[in-house]
């Protein structure tokens, strides 16, 4: 590998509590020559005017980006309460950010209007570098309920260009989930990065679930809201409580991390995960659900052995990383806790050299799925 692109990336993690400390800290471990981007996900207890007041004036004019998480992957495992930081520099990498305000208002020619504005950015900035060098990632307030429109509008602008993201979280609070931006916090927002590399790179998506025989059918919903009121004619928390054989006040995040509900489109299924139950024992999900929909129970395999196989196919895909950015979801942690896996996957993933975030939703291509391992691998080789 060429050794000014390996030179290129660099992470590191904080848990200082005081703001100026903890950028400080990053700006030790982040610092490199001729810095594109500085992405960090950021523990939802801190104190983000700041935050966001710290970070910018330590990096000066470096974009900085980023969201609030349900936890942090850092290079050293997973964490809750820290600020983890990745930074990529030229000539190795080339980042153009551009945010979507008032996501409540989105349509699908606003992201047309954005993608466009960002490739004749990266154009500018990265002339010599095809658009197969390119791959794009979302970070979006996961409590806006519009990660569908966004991203569904966002790949289809971006044509060939893979797309990955993460939807922000606080930590199953579910009261306030912003992304960074331009040196302040916002909800109701989104970000759009697109990265350009000479070094070989692979979005991917995995997920530890299969199909069962148990089927249900969505006979009264919301889905503004993201809500299902009836399940086959039934109080929706009631029989989803039935099918899977427990009470309705047996029903926590960690049984919804451990019997998901999956959607066949296309030929595929995708995971379409329950948030909570409402006080009219309606459910509130966390992806798009609507009235007719058929929801097939899923059955769990094993998601160690599932992600030893995604991290051997990126290595024969590109070599060993030098960097993961990962988008996991916050009931796949639910469910490592519940089975005492947590250091093994932590593990797993400091030796595949993953940083990046628990999610309340990831984004992959034009979908928005659940309980998704999701994200972009960047190889050591240097592309030709």
């Amino acid at each position: 590998m060429d050794p000014k692109l390996s030179a290129c990336i660099r992470s590191g993690v904080t848990s200082a509590p005081d703001p100026w400390d903890a950028a400080r800290e990053l700006k030790a471990a982040l610092d490199q020559p001729n810095p594109s981007l500085i992405l960090v996900f950021v523990s939802p207890d801190r104190d983000f005017p700041a935050v966001s007041q710290a970070l910018t004036e330590t990096f000066g004019p470096v974009p900085v980006v980023g969201c609030t998480t349900a936890g942090e992957i850092t290079p050293a495992g997973y964490r809750r309460g820290s600020i983890v930081g990745i930074s990529l520099a030229s000539p190795g990498f080339i980042a153009v950010a551009e945010r979507i305000d008032n996501l409540h208002t989105f349509h699908m020619a606003r992201g047309n209007d954005l993608v466009q504005r960002a490739l004749r950015r990266l154009d500018r900035e990265a002339p010599d570098l095809s658009r197969d060098r390119t791959f794009a990632m979302l970070l979006i307030d996961g409590l806006s309920g519009c990660e569908e429109a966004v991203v569904s509008a966002l790949h289809d602008a971006l044509g060939g260009i893979p797309l990955f993201g993460g939807s922000a979280g606080d930590t199953l609070q579910f009261r306030r989930t912003c992304v960074l931006h331009d040196g302040v916090f916002h909800q109701d927002s989104a970000v759009l990065l697109l990265v350009a590399t000479r070094l070989p790179f692979r979005v991917f998506k995995t997920e530890h679930f299969v199909s069962s025989e148990e089927k249900m059918v969505v006979t009264e919903a919301d889905p503004v809201n993201r809500i299902v009121t009836e399940i086959n004619g039934e109080p929706a928390a009631r029989e989803y409580a039935r099918v899977v054989g427990l009470e309705i006040d047996e029903l926590t995040p960690t049984i919804f991390a451990a019997h998901p509900v999956v959607v066949r489109i296309g030929g595929s299924y995708f995971v379409r995960s329950i948030q909570k139950v409402n006080p009219d024992h309606s459910l509130t999900f966390f992806c798009a659900i609507d009235q007719g929909i058929v929801l097939t129970v899923a059955r769990g395999i094993d998601l160690v052995e599932n992600l030893e196989r995604l991290f051997a196919d990126l290595r024969n895909d590109i070599g060993p990383p030098e960097l993961v950015i990962g988008c996991e979801c916050v009931l796949r942690n639910l469910e490592q806790e519940q089975k005492g896996l947590t250091d093994r996957v932590g593990r797993l993933m400091v030796d595949n050299k993953v940083v990046g975030f628990s999610t309340y939703g990831e984004q992959y291509l034009a979908m928005h799925v659940n309980q998704t391992f999701t994200g972009v691998a960047i190889g050591r080789r240097a592309a030709p």
